[in-house]
């Protein structure tokens, strides 16, 4: 077997026992190499200014394998946000808790014809129950710029409040961030209103 034979096969068996989760027009799963593509044209967007971006490519890939490596080393990290219908990445949501962030995040980002679909929601509401439900977590956050209104906005559908003003380690310290969140009993209540 070749190294790349090798290098895929070994990859298949990692993917093989990862989760998949499926919405009303979504698949979300663990990033593939496929995904990069688009991912690339996500990050090169200038829209993504509130999250770091715009990124050369070789800044996008240095980013896009953050995922995968979350993924291997602490057993989560977000999912590949797939449109079920075309088979496209239209971007990533999930879990995100780097070493000395400021909580237990579910985080996303959307590629540009991604946008203005309601995806974000549909993508982070599974992503949600899937950290309270699997991962066990007891609160979930958005680490949201404060200029970005339309973040603010998601993180409000999702039933997050604004709780005050956080701080990422240096050297992004200077970042401007409030950080929204929910507990699980909150995001409970909200889920099954009736219980």
């Amino acid at each position: 077997m070749d190294c790349a034979s090798a290098h895929a096969a070994w990859f298949n068996r990692l993917r093989e026992g990862a989760p998949v989760l499926e919405t009303a027009r979504l698949t979300l799963r663990v990033p593939a190499i496929e995904d990069f593509e688009r991912f690339a044209e996500m990050f090169a967007d200038p829209a993504t200014h509130h999250i770091g971006g715009p990124l050369t490519r070789g800044d996008a890939w240095r980013r896009f394998l953050q995922m995968p490596g979350a993924w291997f080393t602490q057993g989560f990290g977000m999912f590949s946000i797939i449109e079920t219908s075309s088979g496209l990445f239209v971007g990533q949501a999930g879990p995100w808790k780097p070493d000395g962030w400021p909580g237990t995040e579910v985080g996303y980002a959307l590629h540009p014809q991604g946008r203005g679909k309601g995806y974000t929601v549909e993508a982070c509401t599974a992503a949600i129950d899937f950290a309270f439900d699997v991962l066990g977590w007891e609160e979930v956050i958005q680490s949201i710029d404060a200029a970005n209104i339309s973040s603010q906005k998601v993180a409000e559908r999702l039933g997050a409040t604004n709780r005050g003003l956080g701080i990422f380690q240096p050297p992004h310290d200077t970042l401007k961030i409030n950080i929204w969140g929910q507990s699980r009993e909150e995001w409970m209540a909200r889920r099954n209103p009736t219980s």
